[in-house]
């Protein structure tokens, strides 16, 4: 009847009747009731049930059945009722909970402080002219909008009153449970710092090997935090942040037995870890007290990469140094940005003669900022050979006003006409050519180290390209020369065109003096002086500094060259050879082999290159897609058609090792033809580049742990830090199962929190 149970209505099939079973056995006879006798009348039936459930005899007869029951069956109805009524309110408790964590997600993910300094009592809540902090100011904003958020905050705000009224003198909510208090909050976040922490730990031990990359940096409060970052492969590349940890000391073998407590923390094998990365610090690279050789001992046929991005930044760092020219160039660059913002007078100057509004403020040079010497280079001169971009004229135009101004100190004065002549000297015009040249090579190579889920094979591979490309500008000065001419022609036209200003750059290195050749062949014409101006800068800037560059990214990058050579192998552009010839060397696999036979007994060199030869010889036919084979198929005939459908490219490059190892996974060829291989592809993806990862996280540590919270506690840097960096996960995780885990914090939140069954 309309969808309602009642339990008191019977039918006789016999008869086709209805009757009231509580009716038939406590009414008078002499009591005319149609759900006694029987109801035949089917027109309306549903009116008819509904009027006789109304009726005074029935509800005196139904009076009469619960008196009559025994005690048991009135318990039992009296608990189902009670049931019904906590699972309400159940309901609604979780209602309001699940807000609570979506808005602890939202402080989370954007790395917020979520407390204020006071005022988070409950009977504060309805007061707007407080300031509650950012959790209790978003759940207020929520309930002006959530009806059921909007009823928890007045029937908390009003119990907590009459609290507050009649207990003054008393400390503490006492037994009010609100969902809003820091408790409530504390628990929704070590929850999902532990649910993020599981995640992590159940994708990497999935994986079965993964690497490890540490670094450490000093918070605002001068503790030293070490980020431990795993690099493993699922479907594509993960590189997560697992724990920070506060260092108590910066040794070797500290870092090792901090590493073993993390993973012993997570119940991940350490055996399992196949490389590590960092930076070139002596306590990591030591050669027998250092982290890696320590964990080497550990971990047989651990393999040690040095941070890529570090190594590219200490090549420039030994290139910018060597030559004196070089040294002032980089030095004048700092210099003019900090004398011009160190005093708000002087930037109101440059302000108003800068006319590039997107590039008003010169970028100083930091050590460690690997972009600030071609950032700030690039401001002042432009691109190499492309003046046009550069604030030249700006930077020249502010220090001559400097140097004018009758009303500044003449220390100011002196400076600005310093550094006006450094700028219009020619050599510095061709030393900043020379470096810009060099930046368009290796600048690409330092952004692409920086990104996510690269391969040190791409990276090794960007990194000889560089090479070659600054090789072959070793001995090609005449470009260089040729750049700075036609910038030293641009910067004077702009000059000359200026009103109050007299000077002009120099077209010429400074002609020298040989006193010796003057006295044995009598006075030199000035053109061979000029000519010999040139060579001197060409011997002793130009190509010390570019053999510098590249004899330094030669001995620093050039390590682990046999097992690089082995994995280069794997990369599918080297397939056409591994195809031609009869037979691989024996050496190939042998060091790659070493490294994976802890995984896999099999895995043995001529294994290896036993499954390399055949994917080799398959993979034209495996990288295309099901379309692009129905169509060769189909145009089989037609070899023009077949070759453009063979170049057609997807989404993918499939060229590289990463397309290679995703179509083996795609076809489940893991498990059947190509286990080993495909095991080695899982290894080359997980060995390191760099570390910026690290780098990148204390990015977030320094936004997480300012000087507004500087009393931030480990647990909850930690916490905050993995919702703010791994914010995938953090979405991604169950509401429901959040709130189950918080209900498992006590008895009474068991109670609130979950319903009875």
């Amino acid at each position: 009847m309309n969808g309602t149970d009642r339990k008191w209505l019977t039918y006789c099939e016999e008869n086709h009747t209805l009757y009231c079973g509580v009716c038939l056995a406590f009414a008078k006879p002499s009591e005319n009731n149609p759900f006694v006798s029987g109801m035949q009348d089917w027109n309306h039936i549903s009116q008819r049930v509904e009027e006789h459930e109304r009726t005074i005899m029935h509800r005196m007869c139904a009076e009469a059945y619960f008196l009559r029951a025994s005690k048991s069956d009135i318990a039992s109805l009296l608990h189902g009722s009670q049931v019904v009524a906590h699972r309400d309110q159940v309901k609604k408790k979780r209602q309001v909970l699940e807000r609570v964590v979506d808005v602890v997600k939202f402080i989370g993910k954007r790395g917020l402080g979520y407390r204020g300094k006071e005022y988070e009592a409950a009977y504060t809540l309805d007061d707007d002219n407080i300031d509650h902090g950012n959790f209790l100011e978003l759940i207020i904003l929520l309930g002006k909008y959530d009806v059921c958020l909007k009823e928890h905050i007045t029937e908390c705000t009003e119990k907590s009153k009459k609290m507050h009224q009649s207990h003054s003198q008393a400390k503490g909510r006492g037994s009010a449970v609100t969902f809003l208090s820091k408790t409530t909050v504390n628990n929704v976040i070590s929850t999902v710092q532990r649910l993020i922490h599981e995640t992590i730990a159940k994708e990497v031990a999935e994986s079965g090997m993964f690497s490890v990359q540490i670094d450490t940096t000093q918070d605002i409060t001068s503790h030293e935090q070490c980020s431990v970052i795993l690099r493993y492969v699922t479907d594509t590349v993960q590189e997560r942040l697992l724990a920070v940890v506060k260092c108590e000391a910066s040794t070797g073998q500290y870092f090792v037995q901090m590493l073993t407590d993390v993973m012993d923390r997570f119940d991940l094998d350490i055996s399992n870890c196949i490389s590590n990365a960092t930076d070139g610090a002596s306590n990591m690279q030591g050669q027998y007290r250092g982290f890696s050789a320590l964990l080497s001992s550990k971990v047989p046929n651990h393999v040690h990469v040095w941070c890529y991005a570090h190594v590219l930044n200490l090549v420039l760092s030994d290139t910018t140094e060597v030559s004196i020219a070089s040294g002032s160039l980089f030095s004048l660059m700092n210099d003019i940005a900090v004398f011009i913002r160190e005093s708000y007078k002087r930037m109101n100057v440059w302000e108003h003669k800068s006319q590039d509004t997107r590039h008003r403020r010169l970028s100083p040079i930091g050590e460690t900022r690997w972009w600030a010497k071609d950032v700030a280079l690039k401001k002042i001169f432009g691109s190499f050979g492309k003046p046009d971009q550069s604030l030249y004229i700006d930077v020249f135009m502010t220090l001559s006003e400097f140097q004018s101004q009758a009303n500044l100190k003449t220390a100011v004065r002196v400076r600005a006409r310093g550094f006006l002549e450094a700028l219009l000297r020619y050599e510095t015009v061709l030393t900043a050519q020379l470096f810009l040249r060099i930046f368009e090579v290796t600048t690409p190579l330092s952004k692409y180290l920086q990104t996510c889920g690269l391969d040190i094979l791409s990276a090794h591979r960007m990194v000889q390209d560089t090479q070659h490309a600054l090789m072959n500008m070793t001995r090609d000065f005449m470009t260089v020369k040729t750049a700075a001419d036609t910038f030293v022609e641009w910067a004077n036209a702009k000059l000359e065109a200026e009103e109050d200003c007299e000077l002009e750059l120099e077209t010429t290195l400074p002609l020298k003096r040989n006193r010796k050749r003057k006295m044995m062949a009598g006075e030199m014409a000035s053109d061979e002086r000029l000519t010999d101006a040139n060579r001197a800068y060409e011997v002793e800037v130009h190509n010390q500094v570019l053999d510098t560059v590249t004899d330094s990214i030669k001995r620093r990058f050039m390590t682990h060259g046999t097992l690089y050579a082995d994995l280069a192998v794997l990369d599918p552009r080297n397939f056409p050879q591994v195809c031609s010839a009869e037979a691989l060397p024996d050496s190939t696999f042998q060091d790659l082999s070493k490294c994976l036979l802890r995984f896999d007994s099999r895995a043995t060199a001529a294994n290896l290159q036993s499954e390399l030869k055949c994917l080799a010889a398959q993979w034209p036919r495996l990288k295309m897609s099901a379309l692009e084979e129905y169509r060769v198929r189909i145009c089989s005939g037609c070899e023009e058609e077949e070759t453009e459908v063979l170049n057609k490219q997807c989404n993918s490059c499939k060229e590289c090792s990463i397309c290679c190892y995703q179509l083996l996974k795609r076809y489940n060829l893991f498990t059947d033809a190509y286990q080993l291989l495909g095991l080695g592809y899982k290894f080359l993806l997980t060995l390191p580049v760099t570390q910026v990862a690290c780098e990148r996280s204390f990015s977030v540590l320094k936004h997480i742990k300012s000087r507004i919270r500087s009393t931030q506690s480990q647990e909850h840097l930690e916490a905050f830090m993995l919702m703010s960096t791994e914010k995938d996960i953090l979405m991604s995780l169950d509401n429901d199962l959040v709130i189950d885990r918080v209900a498992e914090k006590s008895n009474l939140l068991k109670k609130l929190l979950i319903p009875q069954h």
